[in-house]
């Protein structure tokens, strides 16, 4: 088994045909930071230059997939100029898009806890199981944010446009079956990895090129249908930070939660 070496927040590694993503901060139930954001580029780059990987399983290590922001690691950022601030605000759309856009087929291990961040990783993802236990939800609008990374149009793409606006504007939590056309397996806690092991085997069994057309031909013609209108996340969500109704929302946000009063 190859591996590489020297990422901070995720470990990357190949087995024969297949590959393996996992986000490592299991501390903090894989939170994502900017240091995770530019190792997921760098993650996918490295499975792009691996031509024998064919298929990849993105998972988290412990028991939650992915916390989404890192809150620990928001706000600040007053030291920095615009063009570092417009920098830091394009790194979640260019990691979605890194994942999105790698060579091999992509399969989603999701347990546990899949928030904001968390639940668009599994969205890039080509294909996703997950547990039926797992629990979502999106609450960057009660942080005060919009929702960047590319996140609309690829939950438009997935869900329509209906329940991706309520979902977002509520900042409800919901289940897998809520979002059952964007799930390929909703399978029992115990047999999530099995069952994840299982399709990504599938996946690489079949012929490369038929496959990567495919995967290349649905993602053209999803986009046609949806749109690629993320360009400007990163300024938007820049822009934003400075409104006061929203500074102020974050804050009550990220007291509450960093007082343990929500997962």
């Amino acid at each position: 088994m190859g591996d590489g070496s020297g990422f901070e927040t995720i470990r990357v590694e190949g087995d024969g045909n297949l590959g393996f993503l996992t986000l490592a901060r299991p501390e903090r139930l894989n939170a994502v930071d900017g240091t995770m954001l530019r190792e997921l580029a760098e993650a996918a780059a490295w499975f792009d230059g691996r031509s024998e990987v064919d298929a990849v399983v993105l998972r988290g290590e412990g028991r939650a997939f992915c916390a989404g922001a890192d809150l620990k690691a928001m706000g600040g950022g007053s030291d920095l100029n615009w063009r570092q601030r417009r920098e830091a605000g394009q790194l979640g759309r260019r990691a979605m898009d890194a994942l999105e856009q790698m060579r091999a087929l992509t399969v989603a291990q999701v347990q546990g806890y899949a928030v904001g961040g968390g639940f668009l990783l599994m969205a890039a993802c080509d294909l996703r199981v997950v547990a039926e236990d797992a629990v979502f939800f999106i609450p960057e609008v009660e942080l005060g944010l919009p929702l960047a990374w590319g996140g609309v149009p690829r939950m438009v793409r997935e869900i329509g446009p209906a329940l991706t606006k309520e979902l977002i504007i509520t900042c409800r939590r919901f289940g897998p079956s809520e979002v059952a056309a964007m799930v390929n397996r909703i399978v029992a806690p115990e047999r999530l990895e099995e069952e994840a092991l299982e399709l990504a085997r599938s996946l690489a069994a079949m012929p490369t090129v038929p496959a990567a057309i495919t995967k290349d031909h649905v993602n053209a013609v999803a986009r046609s249908i949806a749109g690629t209108t993320d360009f400007a996340d990163g300024d938007t969500l820049q822009w934003v930070r400075g409104d006061a109704e929203s500074e102020a929302a974050r804050v009550r946000y990220t007291e509450r939660t960093l007082g343990g009063k929500r997962a």
